[in-house]
């Protein structure tokens, strides 16, 4: 709780910061944010058909502060997402759990193309479980910080605008976390087991794209690669992100989202037969639901 609360201030303080250039219109920064609580419920009563009463609500911080001047230009990316659901007699389970900050500091060298240096750290705020057919835990899977990826390394960049762009970086250290000591003896995500953390050396390829193609609907997609070269550089850890956002009105918005994650270091929750046991595999997280957005 308290490393929650540590970078929940953080974040905020950085927001408080970056807010009061924003409101100044000579300002070199860019700034755009989206506050959004999304809400889901079903209910049944006497229904033929049959279903599961269920409550879920996620609540998504997402800020882009981009830095502009002469031929030096700064894009960060915040994110910060939490959700709950709750079914019948199930009691409540988190469906989010992200933390992502990304950061590109660029040079231009010719049109479009910049030389960089990037920034990348992703994690999670708490707890998460392996559960039961009958709903009770069967056992801990990740943590606050565990996992946490942090990158990072000099590359080269396009930049068409803001809202499309790319990097690459083929000489980028990546550290592997895990701070809860229960996983780190279990020698999850990698780490050697007793160990808190791992050490990769590889090829970084970082992508952003995004577009409105209707009226009041945008997409955005979100590519991270990674390969490490000092362990099986073929495998490449993948992670992909598609949003769908969807403008009612200023305030009310449907927001639908996938996210795709493939990393040879991580076993997944698996079952065969009524039997749960770890392995390779494709992680795949949806989410979708309508609520109040606040943008500015």
């Amino acid at each position: 709780m308290k490393k929650v609360v540590l970078l929940t201030s953080l974040f905020v303080s950085l927001l408080c910061c970056l807010h009061a250039q924003e409101t100044n219109p000579d300002s070199i920064w860019k700034i755009h944010g989206e506050n959004t609580f999304l809400i889901n419920q079903s209910t049944f009563s006497n229904w033929a058909a049959g279903g599961i009463n269920s409550l879920s609500a996620n609540l998504v911080l997402n800020y882009d502060f981009n830095y502009k001047k002469d031929k030096w230009s700064w894009d960060n990316k915040v994110l910060a997402a939490y959700g709950l659901t709750k079914q019948k007699d199930l009691g409540w389970r988190k469906n989010d759990d992200r933390i992502l900050l990304n950061s590109l500091l660029g040079y231009q060298a010719a049109p479009k193309w910049l030389y960089t240096f990037f920034m990348n750290f992703n994690s999670q705020f708490a707890n998460g479980y392996n559960y039961n057919a009958d709903g009770s835990r069967e056992a801990l899977i990740s943590a606050g910080l565990a996992p946490a990826y942090l990158s990072f390394g000099p590359g080269i960049a396009y930049k068409e605008s803001d809202n499309f762009r790319f990097n690459l970086s083929p000489a980028s250290p990546r550290f592997v976390f895990v701070t809860n000591q229960e996983l780190a003896d279990q020698g999850a995500f990698g780490v050697d087991p007793g160990k808190k953390s791992r050490f990769e050396f590889g090829a970084s390829f970082d992508a952003y794209y995004r577009k409105n193609i209707m009226e009041n609907i945008g997409i955005e997609n979100i590519l991270r690669l990674y390969s490490n070269y000092l362990e099986d550089p073929k495998n490449v850890d993948v992670d992909y992100t598609l949003n769908i956002f969807m403008k009612v009105n200023r305030f009310v918005s449907v927001n639908a989202g996938v996210q795709m994650i493939y990393d040879d270091n991580t076993d997944v929750p698996k079952e065969r037969d009524g039997v749960n046991y770890k392995g390779k595999g494709l992680q795949v997280k949806q989410i979708f639901g309508a609520g109040f957005t606040y943008k500015f």
